[in-house]
Formats: C-alpha cells, sequence, structure tokens
C-alpha cells in the first residue's frame, strides 16, 4: 500500500510540474507547532475508529481489530465531532454558481475537520455526494458526515427530484429524509439551486442551517437560516 501512495504522490507532483505549479513546502511555523502539541497529546483528538491500540489514548500505527464493526460502528465522525465546528474548525463548504448564460457550477472544500485519518476519501470529491450540477435542472451542495453521505449521494438525488419540476426546499428535504429514516443520529445538511434562481436547503442534527445567497433578488450576500427536519 505505501508502494501504492508513493507512486500515486510522485505521478500527481509530475502532472502539477508540467503544468507550471512551483513545489513549495506548505509547512508554517503554526502548523508544525500545531502537529508537535497533537503528538505530545498522544495523538487526540483523531477520528480512528474499531482499530488497536486504543485512539483516545494513544498514537499508532494502528491494527484492526480482530472482530469486524457493525454497519453502525463503522462510521469514522462522531457526532461529538461535530459540536467542535465553529470559526477555527468548521465542516465542509459547499458553493452553487449559475452564470449570465446559464451555466451552472458547483464545488465543494475538504477536510474541514482537523487531524483526518491520513488517506481518507470523504465525500467531497464524490460526484453527487459533496456537490453535483446539471445545466439544465440546477445544482445541490452537502456538508455534514462525510461518511454517511457519500453513502446516500444526497445532492445527485437533489438534483434528480428537482428534474422532475418539485422545488429546491423540498428536493432537498427529501434527499435528508432518505439519510436520516437509516441514520436518525446523522448530523449535516444539503442546499440548492434551481436555473430559475429559485433556492432552499435542509438539514438534520442541529436546530438550524444557515447558508449564504447573493442573486438579484438579493444583491448584497444575505445569510439565510432554516429551521432543521
Amino acid at each position: 500500500m505505501a508502494a501504492v501512495k508513493i507512486c500515486l504522490e510522485a505521478r500527481t507532483t509530475s502532472f502539477a510540474k508540467q503544468l507550471g505549479f512551483q513545489i513549495s513546502d506548505l509547512h508554517s511555523n503554526k502548523s508544525v507547532d500545531m502537529y508537535n502539541q497533537w503528538k505530545q497529546n498522544n495523538c487526540q483528538p483523531n477520528y480512528w475508529k474499531n482499530v488497536v491500540p486504543d485512539p483516545t489514548k494513544f498514537c499508532g500505527p494502528y491494527k484492526p481489530k480482530p472482530f469486524p464493526p457493525s454497519v453502525h460502528q463503522v462510521r469514522q465522525l462522531s457526532n461529538d465531532a461535530y459540536k467542535r465546528i465553529g470559526g477555527d474548525n468548521h465542516d465542509t463548504i459547499g458553493m452553487i454558481a449559475i452564470d449570465m448564460q446559464g451555466n451552472v457550477a458547483g464545488g465543494t472544500s475538504t477536510n474541514g475537520l482537523n487531524h483526518k485519518v491520513p488517506g481518507r476519501v470523504g465525500d467531497s470529491p464524490i460526484a453527487g455526494a459533496g456537490s453535483y450540477v446539471d445545466n439544465e435542472v440546477g445544482g445541490a451542495a452537502g456538508t455534514g458526515d462525510g461518511d454517511i453521505m457519500m453513502r446516500f449521494l444526497p445532492s445527485f438525488y437533489a438534483v434528480m427530484l428537482m428534474k422532475t419540476g418539485v422545488s429546491p426546499s423540498v428536493a432537498t428535504a427529501e434527499a435528508m429524509k432518505s439519510i436520516i429514516k437509516y441514520y436518525p443520529d446523522f448530523v449535516g445538511a444539503v442546499l440548492a439551486v434551481n436555473i430559475r434562481g429559485e433556492h432552499g436547503a435542509a438539514c438534520h442534527g442541529i436546530a438550524q442551517f444557515p447558508y449564504s445567497i447573493i442573486s438579484p433578488d438579493y444583491p448584497q450576500v444575505t445569510v439565510l437560516n432554516v429551521p432543521c427536519i
């Protein structure tokens, strides 16, 4: 596995160099200090689950527990993780944009929480989970427990529902319901906008979900709040 990882990293670096990017050290004094303090604190916090040694007390390397976990234990993040989200430690950020020609674009950040498991693939790069767009319909983006969200592709689902004619508010609510039917303690949200500029959002696991919008109806950036399901 290490050899494969090194090979992929080398190819990625080579590709970036061919596109004209400069190789540079991204470490800063602050990031190095954070890492050293984290190591001194026995690598806390981290998000390893079902491994030995106990990840709440020790650093790795870790090995899987001898017995396979249940489907509800395999989640990497717990709801407690989301209680630590704040101005300096946030969850995924998603954005949907429609230009003057009606082209729809979407994007999401990734690794909003510190100290993720190295090599983990979250929901952000998964089309339909982190975000999804269709020029004939609109777009949607999600945020929350990515390990759960990527199993249900809520952004794709919301866009497909809007394609049938339902509003963004109804589409996002149905996308949320498809998840909480199986994971009632899920924490997350989905926002959507159609090509007519109608928008909406739905959420679960928190009191309300704020999202920002700027459009002909909202010439200045405006923060709207929706109550959660």
